[in-house]
Order: C-alpha cells, then sequence, then structure tokens
C-alpha cells in the first residue's frame, strides 16, 4: 500500500527489509521527477517530494515497488553490489566485560562473535549517521543499559538488542559499548555525508 503522509510525502509500505533497499537503490538510481528524500525503514520507504503531482508519482511509485518485489524474490536479498565497509576496532569499551557476562562468554569470545559475522545497514535513524547494523550474533543480543550515558564519543561500537552500531558523533545513548574505531562514519563535507547507506555490508575487525 503507499500512504499519504504530511503535504508532500508519500509513504511505500514494502513488507520486508529487502524490498524497502531495494526500492531505495531504485529510486536513488532513477527517481521520479520532484522527489527531494529517500527514507527507508525496516518495511517502508518514506518519499518527499514538495510539488510533485501525488497521482503521477503513486504511478511510479508502485512501478518501482513490483519492480523491487520481482528483483527481491528472484535473488533473495538486497541489491547486488552493495557496498562493503571495514570498520577497524579497539575493544577497549566500558561495556565489554559485563556483555561478556551477560552473554556466557568471555570477553575474547565476544570480539570473536563481533568480527565473526557480515552485518548489513538495515536503516538510519536516532542521530544523523546512525546506522542500525542487523545480523548481530544471537548471543550478543544483550539490553539497553538501564541508564543511558549523557554523552557517548563519536566512534563508539557498541550492541543493544539485536543491533549493533557506530555513534556517528558525541550524543547520549544507552547501547552497550564495545569499543571504539578511528573511522569517521559521518562527514558533513562528504557526499553523501554517511559512509553507510541502506543496504551496505559491514565488517568488524580488530584494530
Amino acid at each position: 500500500m503507499i500512504r499519504r503522509v504530511g503535504e508532500h510525502g508519500l509513504l511505500v509500505e514494502t513488507g520486508a527489509l529487502e524490498i524497502s533497499h531495494r526500492l531505495d537503490a531504485l529510486l536513488r538510481d532513477r527517481a521520479p521527477e520532484g522527489v527531494v528524500e529517500v527514507v527507508p525503514g525496516p518495511e517502508t520507504v518514506l518519499v518527499v517530494a514538495p510539488g510533485a503531482n501525488q497521482d503521477r508519482l503513486r504511478t511510479a511509485l508502485g512501478s518501482l515497488l513490483a519492480g523491487a518485489r520481482d528483483a527481491a524474490a528472484e535473488t533473495g536479498g538486497g541489491p547486488e553490489g552493495a557496498a562493503v565497509v571495514t570498520v577497524p576496532v579497539v575493544y577497549d569499551g566500558a561495556d565489554l566485560d559485563a556483555v561478556a557476562e551477560l552473554a556466557g562468554l568471555t570477553a575474547e569470545e565476544v570480539v570473536a562473535r563481533h568480527t565473526g559475522r557480515e552485518l548489513v545497514v538495515g536503516w538510519l535513524g536516532f542521530a544523523p549517521g546512525f546506522a542500525y547494523l542487523i545480523g548481530l550474533d544471537p548471543d550478543l543480543h544483550v539490553p539497553r543499559l538501564d541508564t543511558p550515558r549523557t554523552s557517548v564519543p563519536a566512534g563508539s561500537v557498541a550492541v543493544a538488542g539485536p543491533y549493533s552500531a557506530v555513534y556517528p558523533s558525541a550524543s547520549p545513548g544507552g547501547w552497550r559499548l564495545l569499543g571504539h574505531t578511528s573511522l569517521r562514519v559521518w562527514d558533513t563535507g562528504a557526499v553523501p555525508p554517511s559512509l553507510f547507506r541502506p543496504g551496505t555490508r559491514v565488517r568488524f575487525e580488530r584494530a
């Protein structure tokens, strides 16, 4: 279903993250006239197009959505050729030992589990450039802190629930810190400013 959102937006309900990634890629490759912003989510894609003909845009989005569904069904996943980003991490986080205790592992085993899988950027939210990375080892699915920190340094590498993340800038946060990276994942002077895009594959490695 495609729903009207506010004065200038249409929300496309994709029903699956893989289809959201496919539609996001199609829209960025050949966006219909008037589209100025595309915001993919787990099962939706928000398309913002001030002044665009809504009926014409809805038709175009319906066609692109059908293409995204067909492509995802053929390959069983997101867009081919997704970028791969390797993130070097110093595993010295304040919560590393606590995560190990919660998971019933040693700190070294936590690091091995965190670096042993390729994750995927599901979507961005919370703060500019903050990417929710999916595919985390189930043993590392630990709860957020009961009391969030008032400030988490930029570059902090963290886990919470089924997700991992790299804090793009200093901000409050309740995720559990495993370590930090010197890799800059958010740069307002770059195009695009975020190193992570929906569908980007991410590997953590011990620095």
